[in-house]
């Protein structure tokens, strides 16, 4: 059964599409794991970086139940790694979703997909709508791409206070640092701050997927964004398997205890 796991900011421009792309890559490449990256952004940048042809303007009759979502699904370059590409048509699913009244959509949908593949990775639009409140109740794992800035550390608090006044429970949240240039004091300071956030530097490799349409590990393997990539990919699995292990433990604790037989009992027999 996949785990979901949603790159997500309430602001855009921060690297959230480069993320989600390398570490599908990492998961499938490196990790050796059947992966899906979903792109839920109208823009398409990450079906732009795989190369995925499209359907149309089909992305949105996903939502409308119309056609089964594995139908559009598409093989990357890369081994075990698929795409479900957006298109123009995802404009319309906000209006789409309020209208029909069903918050678990996007829940239902991934259901469908979940025994296919060990990790889905969904490539977000930024800000808070009716699609990213779907987005927190179905993922696992939610990764914050965070620029290394106060406007930057400000978006993280929006969100997390956001998913704190939803209540109920919410995904677990992992802030990555993103576009880190140590040559800025700014930068500098805000990672020590914070030295436990894994941090992805600004780097050139990073600008050429776009065009080498390819993720970093294919071009650049032995480059300093590749490898933070797949230190991120480790975390990733670490807090999932953490989280797992958690669950796990609170199935155990709800179920009833059945006694041993008493030694006079066993007597008796």
């Amino acid at each position: 059964m996949a785990n979901i796991i949603a790159v997500y900011s309430i602001k855009g421009g921060v690297g959230k599409t480069s993320l989600a792309f390398n570490l599908a890559a990492v998961s499938a490449m490196c990790a050796g794991h059947r992966t899906l990256l979903w792109d839920l952004d109208a823009q398409g940048s990450a079906s732009f970086l795989c190369d995925e042809k499209g359907h149309g303007r089909a992305a949105k009759a996903i939502f409308d139940r119309e056609v089964a979502p594995a139908k559009l699904i598409t093989a990357s370059p890369w081994p075990k790694l698929d795409m479900l590409g957006a298109d123009p048509s995802l404009r319309a699913v906000e209006r789409l979703l309020l209208d029909a009244a069903k918050p678990k959509r996007l829940l239902k949908i991934l259901q469908d997909l979940l025994p296919l593949y060990d990790h889905i990775i969904l490539d977000c639009p930024p800000g808070l709508s009716e699609l990213s409140d779907q987005v927190f109740k179905a993922a696992d794992l939610l990764i914050a791409p965070v620029l290394p800035t106060p406007l930057g550390l400000r978006a993280l608090d929006q969100m997390t206070s956001y998913l704190a006044e939803r209540g109920g429970k919410g995904p677990d949240v992992m802030p990555v640092i993103s576009m880190l240039d140590t040559r800025k004091s700014l930068h500098r300071a805000f990672l020590a701050d914070h030295p436990d956030w894994p941090a992805i530097p600004q780097a050139s490799s990073v600008e050429q997927m776009a065009v080498k349409r390819a993720p970093v590990q294919v071009f650049a393997r032995t480059s300093r964004p590749a490898e933070v990539m797949r230190a991120i990919w480790d975390a990733v699995e670490g807090r999932l398997q953490v989280d797992a292990k958690a669950e796990r433990q609170k199935a155990l604790r709800g179920r009833p205890r059945i006694p041993s037989p008493s030694r006079s009992s066993q007597a008796r027999d």
